[in-house]
């Protein structure tokens, strides 16, 4: 395994939320603790030890609302760029950055929307948002940081304004009475439309890009002043492209060249469920054709289904999937948070994820996240007291899932949006004060007061959200095990307050400088203090040093020889 960099820092977060017990590891060997007790000072030499490979923590961004640099009140690429050392500075004798080491730009090609999810030009950038060389800027100064760029990428649909459907469809209005044949049967009931008659094809070819028909089908929509039709699944206005056609497909793999070489290391793929509706063979196929067309490339997918579906979808070759089952308010890690289903459950769930993703593909990375910009901000999830601690540990729950880990901008704030889309895409709350490069946000976005403090705010409170995240991360970047280890449930310390596993990798997965490979985790997920009688288990009595540990409030965690006292809604972490 290649290393990124293995960089040490001076010092840490407060010690309300990182307290060391002994000697932090950098190697099995060096992991020496002095004491069993809690040591009442911050720890200060705990090393961040970052690889180079897919297994990271991205920021997700909705340009249009992050960053305004020229005044119009519309986020753009250099926006980005000028916040770029909020998200990772590329120095770690800092603790000011987020430390997440990976972004994901949400579309940035001309588009006729705000979200920009319906694409008129694939191989430039929206002008709301800048140029190609803002762009290219951009990607060096994140490649500088150690920062990886992936960006959105639609190839379930174009717009309805994309000059190939433009062309298309004129040529249909100047053509009545063509008969379009009959589809490959693919057992879909829905199945697109059919061939394109071949003279037609001659002198049109873009007619192959789509899925014309001479009936109206479901998630059909009329060419107007014709008689044709034409699959648009999300929008009229977003025609479904048809990924059979091998000039098509010429034209994609063109596209994702074009960005890879500008610098872009991998992309997220929008709709994967519904390139063929209703047929994950075929979608699975056409997947592996273009993981196979760009193997170098880093490629997560969105299939929003229930997990047996997008697990099946790693047989594709692609590197991850977005893990919908703990996301969401209704999903694994809201419903232990919540009290509805025991702590316990979390450790099961890995384990079951795990195990199922790798008889899936040797190669698979899990996506773990808890929100998106198509769901409810998560500052929604939890009312009545004690809330703050509850996304908190929430997101501590999502954070020390293996894999390459999402956090959707904002969400380290608590910010607020629901309802209707634009609302869930709110401008990044920066400051009340300093409106400089603030965002005015979607045009129909909802008027709405944050329920939490802006960044200006957070940074000074030990306690906030924000500080709680960066704790998070740096023990993602601190410990390479915690995103790339296997996890073993540790079932009798496991109960409804109590979740405990090891996250580990062999000693030939691990290699040089790569740090403990075994951790034990313990968490807390009830709002009263906990005791854990580490001594009920041979494999958690082996993890004798406190090494991190991560809190919602002051109160923190204690071990006293194997007797471990868990802080609310606190997050130990121990080596051997």
């Amino acid at each position: 395994m290649d290393i990124f960099g293995k960089r040490a820092i001076a010092g840490l977060l407060l010690a309300a939320m990182l307290t060391g017990c002994g000697k932090s590891a950098v190697s099995e060997e060096q992991a020496e603790p002095e004491s069993s007790e809690a040591a009442e000072t911050q720890q200060t030499d705990l090393p961040v030890n970052v690889l180079d490979d897919n297994y990271r923590t991205t920021y997700e961004i909705f340009v249009y609302s992050f960053y305004d640099s020229d005044g119009d009140g519309i986020g753009d690429l250099n926006g980005v760029t000028k916040k770029l050392d909020y998200i990772n500075d590329g120095d770690d004798s800092t603790d000011t950055d987020l430390g997440c080491n990976e972004i994901w730009l949400m579309p940035i090609s001309p588009s006729t929307t705000y979200h920009k999810y319906d694409v008129t030009d694939y191989k430039d950038i929206d002008p709301e948002y800048g140029t190609l060389e803002d762009f290219d800027n951009l990607v060096k100064e994140c490649h500088d940081r150690g920062v990886n760029v992936i960006i959105d990428t639609v190839f379930n649909h174009s717009s309805s304004q994309h000059p190939w459907f433009k062309e298309a469809t004129d040529y249909l209005k100047e053509h009545p009475g063509l008969e379009f044949g009959g589809s490959e049967d693919t057992g879909d009931t829905e199945a697109a439309g059919g061939a394109v008659p071949e003279q037609a094809l001659s002198e049109c070819p873009y007619l192959d890009y789509y899925h014309f028909s001479n009936t109206k089908e479901a998630g059909y929509e009329p060419v107007s002043d014709t008689d044709y039709f034409y699959e648009a699944r999300f929008w009229s206005e977003m025609p479904d492209l048809n990924l059979d056609s091998d000039a098509l497909r010429q034209e994609l793999s063109d596209i994702t060249h074009f960005w890879t070489g500008r610098g872009v290391d991998g992309f997220r793929l929008d709709a994967t469920t519904y390139y063929y509706t209703g047929d994950d063979q075929k979608n699975i196929e056409f997947l592996k054709w273009l993981k196979e067309d760009n193997p170098d490339a880093y490629f997560v997918g969105e299939a929003w289904a229930n997990a047996a579906t997008y697990q099946k979808y790693y047989e594709s070759g692609i590197d991850s999937f977005f893990d919908f089952e703990y996301a969401g308010s209704e999903g694994i890690i809201a419903s232990i948070v919540r009290g509805n289903s025991p702590a316990s459950r979390f450790a099961e769930a890995l384990e079951n994820t795990e195990k199922t993703l790798q008889g899936r593909s040797e190669s698979a990375v899990n996506a773990p996240f808890y929100t998106n910009h198509d769901m409810a901000r998560s500052a929604g999830y939890y009312t009545g007291s004690g809330g703050q601690d509850k996304i908190k540990l929430s997101y501590g729950l999502s954070l020390i899932m293996g894999g390459n880990s999402f956090i959707y901008y904002g969400e380290e704030l608590g910010m607020k949006g629901s309802g209707k889309d634009e609302n869930k895409r709110a401008p990044m709350y920066w400051s009340t004060t300093d409106l400089q490069g603030m965002c005015k946000g979607p045009k129909n976005m909802d008027s709405f007061k944050m329920k939490y403090p802006a960044l200006d705010e957070q940074t000074k409170d030990p306690y906030s959200i924000y500080n709680y995240f960066k704790a998070v991360i740096r023990l993602r970047n601190a410990y390479p095990v915690v995103a790339r280890g296997t996890t073993t449930a540790v079932k009798e310390l496991s109960n409804k307050e109590i979740c405990a596993f090891t996250r580990s990798v062999s000693p030939e997965q691990a290699g040089d400088y790569f740090g403990p490979s075994s951790l034990l985790f313990i968490i807390n997920a009830s709002p009263d203090e906990q005791t854990v009688d580490l001594g009920l288990s041979e494999t958690a009595k082996e993890y004798t040093a406190l090494s991190y540990q991560i809190n919602t409030t002051e109160a923190v965690s204690t071990l006293t020889d194997n007797t471990l006292t868990m802080a609310p809604y606190g997050i130990a972490v121990l080596t051997r």
